[in-house]
């Protein structure tokens, strides 16, 4: 019975190693299905039009699953999860999305739970407030309301900055951007934190753009990738290897033209953002660093 039981002990371990073995390249390959995880509110990187994802980091995505159907020899079944924040990397980490696709920041916190593929944007936080309030810096929030999202590096920033300077702000933090923008719109709170770049397309889309400003002063650098489950080697590198691919025929600066150069869908407005030379170092030297000083 001793011996039994070693046996079986020994053949549930062996399951659970095949188990862990399995990578995320493996398992697409035997399902024929790859999960992508997209947001509702990240204009321009991924949004709902009409009900259907659309974005720059969705189009990223839409060439990396190109680049492993031409690698696995088959035709993939493409899943779409909505993801928020607090939930993309959960859910990279439990298997339910095999990449997130949207506007993530690369930093060294994060990589200790996912990986990221090359950097694909730079941006940097700034805030968002009332024209009419002339707020220009931090000092200006002492004792207000602010927001960012929950989930993001810009909140655990603004948290770190509050306590360190003694600010005395109330963060609330929102549920997605587009949520956090309402709040500030709603006269709740002063100011919404979060990457320029979104923020620039929330007040493009808004109602009447001229009544809001954006902060001058950058306040983080941040680089932007796809979110890949960490210690995975061989799914990273075909991820990788498919971004680097598309960052060396064009394809990426095309894809940036499109969406940041170009009237975008909804409401066809343009936000006439140039690539910055931060993006334009990273792209001529592919890195998945999260160190920002790299991108200065």
């Amino acid at each position: 019975m001793k011996l039994s039981s070693l046996v079986l002990a020994a053949l549930i371990s062996s399951i659970g190693l095949s188990a862990h073995a399995e990578g995320r390249l493996d398992k697409i390959k035997s399902t024929k299905t790859i999960s992508l995880g997209y947001r509702d509110s990240s204009i321009p990187f991924s949004y709902l039009d009409g009900g259907k994802p659309v974005g720059y980091s969705k189009e990223i995505c839409d060439g990396i699953v190109k680049a492993l159907e031409k690698q696995l020899g088959t035709e993939l079944t493409v899943k779409q999860v909505p993801v928020t924040s607090a939930s993309r990397i959960p859910l990279i980490m439990n298997g339910t999305i095999d990449l997130a696709c949207g506007s993530a920041t690369n930093n060294a916190e994060r990589q200790k739970q996912v990986s990221f593929a090359p950097t694909t944007f730079v941006t940097a936080t700034r805030f968002v407030s009332a024209k009419a309030d002339n707020i220009k810096d931090l000092s200006g929030f002492k004792g207000q309301t602010v927001t960012s999202t929950a989930g993001t590096s810009n909140i655990k920033w603004l948290a770190a900055t509050n306590a360190k300077d003694n600010l005395g702000m109330n963060i609330i933090p929102s549920k997605d951007h587009a949520g956090a923008f309402l709040t500030v719109q709603a006269g709740r709170a002063k100011a919404f934190f979060m990457d320029d770049v979104l923020l620039a397309g929330l007040v493009a889309n808004s109602e009447d753009p001229s009544k809001w400003v954006i902060s001058d002063e950058a306040l983080t650098t941040e680089p932007y990738a796809m979110i890949e489950p960490k210690d995975d080697p061989e799914f990273k590198k075909a991820v990788d290897d498919a971004v680097i691919a598309m960052i060396k025929s064009g394809e990426i600066e095309t894809l940036y033209k499109k969406w940041f150069e170009s009237p975008i869908p909804p409401k066809n407005i343009n936000m006439n953002l140039p690539m910055s030379e931060s993006l334009k170092k990273a792209l001529a030297n592919p890195t998945d660093s999260p160190d920002p000083a790299k991108y200065q």
